[in-house]
């Protein structure tokens, strides 16, 4: 383990979920990142940044961000409505990863974006067809709630319908109903997803990740505490950037 020096994630979900955001606002970036064919050979792609806007992205492919080369990622492009050609290709890359021998070839990690722009349909029949037929291992699968913020509007929404908005309870009344729509879509997913033959280890809701000091320690926590090798631990814990107090409690705990 001490020759591995990158933490490898595979962040995975619908086109438009957010994804590339939080990967730079886990690496602390703006730019785009880097792509390498898994070879150390930098790919070089004539429309990168349209490939970029619409989510098309090879899954073997290496993303790494100049700003924290420790993390490597691979990005698999939202399969919702793929073909079955392109839900194999994802799997096999899966359970091949998953399952190398080589550890520094291995996944540690795999994050599955389930945007709330869309919960009237939080739980589609990819996610099932993932979570029932794609066997990860030991690789830890946490699912991502992304663009949490979306359920303002919502709220704010509902309350209108329900009773109308006074101007000076409106913001606190918004507020306690996006809490508790949350909490109904979150259960929602963790009872649909935990009847799954291969459910998620772990659930987390994102807030706040358009803006650019978005707070990543929650993200690095849930991955820390799911990863079943204290070696990984380390690893994650060392490459991530988003707190330093995060590096001192996991050493005071160990």
């Amino acid at each position: 383990m001490k020759n591995i020096k990158s933490f490898r994630i595979l962040i995975m979900g619908r086109a438009n979920a957010g994804k590339t955001t939080i990967l730079q606002r886990v690496c602390n970036s703006t730019d785009k990142p880097e792509i390498f064919d898994g070879k150390g050979n930098k790919v070089y792609a004539r429309h990168l940044d349209e490939c970029f806007q619409r989510g098309y992205h090879d899954i073997e492919h290496e993303l790494v961000f100049g700003s924290n080369p420790g993390f490597v990622f691979h990005d698999s492009c939202g399969f919702e409505g793929g073909s079955a050609q392109q839900f194999d290709h994802m799997r096999n890359f899966v359970v091949h990863c998953a399952t190398a021998s080589s550890v520094k070839q291995r996944i540690h990690a795999i994050w599955f974006c389930i945007p709330m722009t869309e919960n009237c349909r939080t739980v589609t029949a990819a996610e099932q067809k993932f979570f029932n037929e794609c066997d990860t291992g030991h690789v830890p699968v946490i699912v991502l709630l992304t663009k949490v913020d979306a359920l303002n509007l919502d709220a704010t929404q509902e309350l209108e319908e329900e009773e109308g908005l006074e101007v000076e309870e409106a913001e606190e009344k918004i507020a306690k109903k996006e809490r508790k729509l949350l909490e109904k879509w979150l259960a929602h997913i963790k009872h649909e997803l935990n009847k799954c033959k291969f459910p998620p280890r772990g659930y987390l809701p994102l807030e706040k990740m358009d803006q650019s000091n978005a707070d990543c320690n929650a993200l690095m926590q849930c991955t820390a505490n799911v990863l079943n090798e204290e070696s990984l631990q380390r690893l994650l814990i060392s490459t991530q950037q988003s707190s330093i107090t995060l590096c001192v409690e996991y050493a005071v705990e160990k």
